[in-house]
């Protein structure tokens, strides 16, 4: 009989394009990855991969073996799915996906609160800027921030939030620095983005210096530092008492805040909890993330 474990480690490798990407993607070692799919070849008595300088490539075996894996998986998908949506408990592991900001500088206080609430929940946050797969269960409900309604997967439930607004932000002391004549800020950017055209000229105009991070936390820090001016969620920017958003610049549009949730996985007890605990902070929310209040007012 062929081991469900061996196949799982295939269709990693199969998705992935190699082993390394198959080993991060499922947790484990790179040899661990190779004995797997050793072990399904030797069972099969056929050879799943060719090993080219550009990664791994299925063989003829190997496609045919793929079709009926990815069966197999929707299948497992869907039973594991269906006996979840039927858990009304208010115990167990709750997988909850967002981005990295709106955990850390916005929801984290009201996940605390639902777990003091529900100390049988045992909640996990994947706060990414990667876009967990609902359908496989790598998450049980997904907070996401999208612009184009048309963007969301058909095969997910959604409840719309309040819409999310973005400003332009210096630190205290480098606004009055520049007030006072100083010179002015460079730009800081966040993953590879250049200088908008529009800070080159103008009252809230930067000395066309690039200042670069990788991820929020760095970018925040950055403009804390007062190495320049940077784009950022009013409800981080407008709470930060480090931080002033400048006058005469207009606030942009990241997208709409979406709860979602996928097929069955929606019907158990601490899914719906959790929907429902969260959808009624976001309300509350609503002004802070427009940019017209601040946390806490």
């Amino acid at each position: 009989m062929i081991d469900w474990d061996d196949v799982r480690y295939f269709l990693a490798a199969a998705h992935g394009g190699s082993v390394r990407a198959a080993a991060k993607r499922l947790g484990v070692n790179h040899s661990t990855v190779l004995r797997r799919i050793a072990q399904l070849e030797d069972h099969l008595g056929a050879q799943m991969f060719e090993k080219l300088p550009s990664g791994y490539r299925l063989t003829d075996a190997g496609e045919e073996v793929l079709e009926f894996a990815n069966q197999m998986q929707a299948s497992s998908d869907q039973l594991q799915a269906r006996v979840f949506g039927r858990d009304q408990s208010v115990r167990g592991l709750l997988r909850v996906t967002l981005p990295a900001p709106l955990a850390g500088h916005l929801l984290m206080p009201d996940f605390a609160d639902f777990a003091r609430l529900h100390p049988g929940i045992e909640m996990e946050v994947l706060s990414s800027g990667e876009l967990a797969n609902l359908t496989n269960r790598e998450a049980d409900v997904a907070i996401r921030v999208v612009y184009d309604r048309e963007d969301l997967p058909l095969n997910l439930h959604g409840l719309k939030g309040p819409e999310l607004f973005g400003g332009f932000y210096l630190s205290r002391d480098r606004f009055a620095e520049w007030r006072a004549g100083g010179p002015d800020p460079a730009w800081i950017s966040i993953s590879g983005h250049g200088v908008p055209d529009w800070t080159r000229e103008g009252e809230a105009r930067t000395s066309g210096a690039l200042f670069r991070t990788t991820d929020f936390e760095s970018q925040i820090a950055a403009v804390r530092q007062g190495i320049g001016m940077t784009a950022l969620p009013c409800f981080a920017g407008d709470a930060d008492p480090l931080l002033m958003r400048m006058p005469e610049t207009e606030l942009h549009m990241y997208g709409t805040v979406w709860l979602l949730t996928q097929g069955e996985a929606r019907k158990t007890m601490r899914v719906r909890l959790l929907i429902e605990f969260i959808s009624r902070r976001l309300i509350v929310y609503a002004p802070l993330l427009a940019g017209l209040s601040v946390k806490g007012e």
